[in-house]
């Protein structure tokens, strides 16, 4: 698809972020944080990003290859930050970024990345055109 100078401010603008602390209960018997609540907070920074981008509702129908680069320890900052890849006619492509940061280091590490795939649908749950 080729993306039209509109199109391609709009999803600049889409970019999402997110930022989290890692609290006690939210890490894993490591002392470092859940893999699952990792991939939950992916979802829903993919969720917000595709939401932001067009304003439709959305399910989420593939996450595609994510990549735990580096463990997170407690006590971290994380942020997620979700950026729309590729369009399609109903499907949006999302990649989600996490980087950590110390609490008193200003040193920024990836840790994880990964694409979420979601579809737009209309009030009866069908698909509809993401781009009218």
């Amino acid at each position: 698809m080729v993306v039209s100078e509109s199109i391609e401010l709009q999803m600049q603008q889409a970019e999402t972020r997110v930022f989290k602390v890692v609290f006690p209960e939210i890490i894993n018997h490591h002392n470092t944080m859940f893999g699952g609540r990792v991939i939950l907070m992916m979802t829903e920074t993919a969720f917000m990003t595709a939401t932001r981008f067009c304003r439709k509702n959305f399910v989420i129908v593939n996450a595609d290859k994510i990549d735990f680069l580096k463990p997170i320890p407690a006590g971290s900052l994380i942020e997620m930050v979700g950026n729309v890849e590729s369009i399609g006619n109903t499907s949006i492509r999302i990649r989600v970024n996490v980087f950590r940061e110390k609490m008193k280091d200003i040193e920024r590490v990836e840790v994880v990345s990964g694409v979420f795939t979601l579809v737009a649908i209309n009030d009866d749950n069908r698909p509809v055109r993401i781009l009218d």
